[in-house]
């Protein structure tokens, strides 16, 4: 394998020669952000600031106006006064049929990325196992999957007309995000990194056995937009669509 290779866990993202990699946290957003060597300079560590910050203030302002936005677990309709992060999470939050918080991390990466995207030629954003990618050379998505035997031995390849792309990956096992499920790692690929991510969340959700695989993926193939699906729960796994699986 070569070094195209980006692991799930921004704490401990590997560092492809062709990229530069800083980190930018504000509050509870943590990205961890690779661009290419040309295209870095140390000004684009303010910039993502600056982007962030921006990003924040606006949906904290939103949830200000209307708190039901950051506590509902269904979808809810927005003002006229939603940005457009806002509303895209909305919207995401409709399509997976889940809350607007569950694809918060997939829309700031997003957003973050495509900002970068004026002044870079390839950006990867990590935001806690959420990730939105936009480069010119196919990369391999380190799968994490707590103690399942396929955590860290397999990966996902995004070829580069898959790109831009969002991959996001909801777990009921590992870390401190809302699931009322017990699968290890489900991983969602779409175009809309939002959307990927309130999806991931919505297939979480479903699973507490293997035996909810087949079931939880007819889920995901109905909502428009989804390309693809990876499900782990222990030592079974589950794929549909555009998965391509790299040993590592």
């Amino acid at each position: 394998m070569s070094g195209d290779y980006v692991r799930r866990d921004y704490r401990s993202l590997h560092q492809s020669k062709d990229l530069h990699y800083f980190n930018v946290k504000i509050k509870q957003t943590d990205l961890a952000i690779g661009v290419d060597q040309a295209s870095y300079s140390d000004s684009l560590i303010e910039f993502t600031r600056q982007s962030i910050i921006k990003l924040r203030a606006e949906l904290e302002t939103y949830i200000d106006f209307d708190p039901n936005f950051q506590h509902s677990l269904l979808p809810v309709k927005v003002y006229a006064r939603a940005t457009p992060i806002v509303a895209s999470m909305a919207e995401a939050a409709r399509a997976a049929e889940v809350g607007p918080m569950a694809a918060i991390a997939g829309a700031v990466a997003q957003n973050v990325g495509e900002l970068l995207l004026t002044r870079v030629q390839e950006v990867i954003v990590e935001n806690g196992g959420d990730i939105y990618l936009n480069c010119q050379r196919k990369r391999t998505i380190a799968v994490f999957a707590g103690q399942s035997e396929f955590s860290s031995r397999i990966g996902i390849t995004v070829e580069t007309d898959e790109m831009p792309l969002g991959v996001c990956t909801s777990s009921g096992t590992v870390g401190h995000s809302l699931s009322f499920g017990k699968a290890d790692a489900v991983m969602i690929k779409s175009p809309n990194t939002a959307l990927a991510d309130a999806t991931a969340t919505r297939i979480g959700n479903l699973i507490q056995t293997r035996d909810d695989f087949i079931k939880a993926i007819e889920v995901a193939k109905k909502i428009e937009g989804i390309t693809g699906v990876l499900i782990i729960k222990d030592d079974a796994m589950a794929a549909w669509g555009q998965i391509q699986i790299t040993p590592l």
